[in-house]
């Protein structure tokens, strides 16, 4: 039988925290503490929930004496890419400082960190990506995340990093995520452009967190990448998202990133090669018709 242990989720608030809190709470019987900046968004408590500032070091630190988490999972961030080009020393700080200051709090009680980072930290110019890719990030936000690796990767503590992308799902109280928007906007009769030149691979927010429950009952360290397991353009997921929810697939139109005129560069081929996360963890990625099927029965459409 797996030894329980106590886990502190960092973004608890946010659509990862959510599925990973929800998960470790159902299908586990490790212990969780949850805290992001905040009140808390789950109504049922049964767990210690409290608001805290990852950019403050004290904070940070006053938290982990309390508690003594054996694992911190981070999956909080400053994750709007061209918000990053602008509001640069707030991306840095929750980004990287925000990980450091975690690093100097691990060493209270020796707690594993378990960070999620991003397909960002490629430059996108080949794709097929592995764990030891060399990282070429084209923006702030790709370069504050790979700072924020770097910090763990070099601070001789227990980690685990999970690079992921294109994160999409359904929780409460939450900003929409690329799917839930499409679904709002296409509902609506709204048009949407959408580019048709960046290719990922779309990643249902269940899968991230069996990924984080297998990390922490396996107890495996490094990095991994996992994402959905179909590689598609971002128009594509649009128009099977069109599909799947029977929606008007001719109200996406087709547009290419230069049009849009976005602050940061996108990496156009971020896709991953997953063998390692299927082989050591022993999940197995839902495709984007799986995905979205999922999807569509948790908003009950």
């Amino acid at each position: 039988m797996l030894k329980s242990k106590k886990i502190l989720i960092t973004g608890a608030n946010g659509l990862l925290g959510q599925k990973t809190t929800e998960l470790f709470r159902h299908e586990t019987q490790h212990e969780v503490i949850l805290t992001d900046l905040h009140e808390n968004a789950f109504e049922s408590r049964g767990f210690d929930y409290f608001p805290m500032d990852i950019t403050k070091k004290d904070e940070v630190k006053d938290a982990v004496k309390k508690y003594l988490p054996d694992i911190i999972i981070n999956t909080a961030a400053f994750t709007n890419v061209d918000g990053c080009e602008t509001e640069r020393e707030l991306s840095w700080k929750v980004n990287v400082d925000a990980v450091k200051n975690f690093i100097i709090a691990s060493r209270i009680n020796s707690s594993k960190i378990i960070h999620i980072s991003t397909d960002y930290v490629f430059d996108g110019k080949t794709g097929n990506y592995s764990e030891t890719s060399k990282p070429a990030p084209l923006s702030y936000y790709g370069k504050s995340k790979l700072a924020g690796e770097n910090a763990l990767i070099t601070s001789g503590i227990d980690f685990t990093i999970i690079r992921t992308m294109i994160i999409y799902g359904t929780g409460k109280n939450l900003r929409p995520n690329f799917a839930v928007w499409l679904i709002n906007m296409l509902s609506e009769n709204n048009q949407v452009k959408i580019v048709d030149d960046q290719f990922g691979m779309p990643t249902m927010v269940d899968d991230l967190g069996w990924a984080l429950v297998k990390i922490v009952d396996l107890n495996k360290s490094g990095i991994y990448h996992v994402c959905g397991s179909e590689y598609c353009s971002r128009y594509e997921f649009a128009v099977k998202l069109a599909e799947v929810f029977k929606l008007n697939e001719n109200l996406i139109m087709p547009v290419k990133t230069g049009d849009l005129n976005q602050a940061a560069e996108r990496p156009m081929n971020s896709s991953f090669i997953l063998l390692k996360a299927e082989t050591d963890l022993g999940i197995k990625p839902l495709n984007v018709t799986e995905g979205l099927n999922l999807l569509k029965i948790q908003l009950g459409m």
